[in-house]
């Protein structure tokens, strides 16, 4: 609640209208009313129109607020908190994530595993409210979760980590916005979900999506040479190297790699590259390149 009682914060109005903070504020987003603006949310025309201002909070800044009877408007009444969304639909909060890796983010959680009949429920999962389903074109199992979910705390940390974003504190003044959409900061830590220091963000993203495809893989691993030339991953299932190309690598880095792919060539290795493009496709990428090499995630 903000300073002036006759005010909502976004945080206080998803608990007037009882659905999940984070499907408000993406809805908000996809009306027009509000925007992300660097580290802070920023109030749009449309935003104003509604009604729409900003509060100062001497701990957090600025904030936005709206007016009490806002939850009687017809847009925001019609949002639907009791619906079930499935991994597919949780994009909308996770945009850099596939639904494949939210499965497997959720799998590693330990809510559901992958089966040959497809994600089946755990008890863990269902404990949370989770609710196994069965595909009537397919028959493959799936998993459903109540729109709640996407708020819980362990969950949204993780599928935050592991979108290369900083989680971020519930804050302790009820005025003020959790940052639910925060861009990377330039400071992150590049560690994996698995332990592994990396060096970039692009390995941090390679050694996530191998962890969680329950691929057991070496970090800077030496090649089969009297050279010591190490690659970034290597994976003992199939002998495969995986290297990553960044955008901003020097000079003589370009020559140690391009060396290093010869060698793959001379020794008959089996190597994958991942170039910074790749990094939002990374199962196209990756799971389509190890499956050639006989490796199926």
């Amino acid at each position: 609640m903000a300073d002036d009682d006759s005010k909502l914060s976004t945080t206080a109005l998803a608990k007037k209208l009882d659905i999940p903070v984070q499907q408000l504020f993406a809805t908000l987003r996809d009306y027009g009313w509000i925007r992300r603006s660097g580290d802070a949310w920023t109030l749009l025309p449309k935003g104003e129109f509604e009604g729409g201002s900003y509060q100062n909070s001497r701990r957090y800044g600025r904030y936005i607020v709206w007016p009490q009877t806002l939850d009687h408007h017809p847009l925001l009444a019609a949002i639907e908190s009791n619906q079930r969304i499935t991994a597919a639909s949780m994009r909308r909060y996770y945009p850099r994530l596939h639904a494949r890796q939210i499965n497997r983010a959720l799998a590693e959680i330990g809510l559901q595993h992958h089966s040959i009949l497809g994600w089946e429920l755990t008890e863990l999962g269902k404990s949370l409210g989770g609710k196994q389903e069965e595909s009537e074109s397919s028959g493959a199992y799936y998993v459903t979760w109540p729109h709640e979910i996407i708020d819980h705390a362990v969950i949204h940390r993780e599928l935050t980590r592991q979108s290369d974003q900083i989680p971020t504190a519930e804050p302790a003044d009820a005025g003020a916005e959790p940052d639910l959409f925060a861009s990377p900061a330039e400071s992150v830590s590049c560690v994996g979900v698995d332990g592994h220091q990396l060096d970039t963000p692009l390995q941090m993203r390679v050694c996530n999506w191998l962890y969680l495809a329950q691929l057991a893989h070496a970090f800077k691993r030496a090649l089969p040479t009297e050279e010591l030339i190490t690659a970034d991953f290597y994976i003992p299932a199939g002998n495969v190297y995986i290297d990553c190309w960044d955008s901003d690598i020097s000079a003589g880095e370009i020559s140690q790699r391009l060396r290093k792919r010869e060698l793959y060539r001379e020794l008959g290795l089996h190597s994958l590259e991942v170039n910074a493009a790749d990094a939002e496709r990374l199962d196209e990428v990756l799971g389509r390149g190890l499956l050639a090499l006989g490796i199926r995630c």
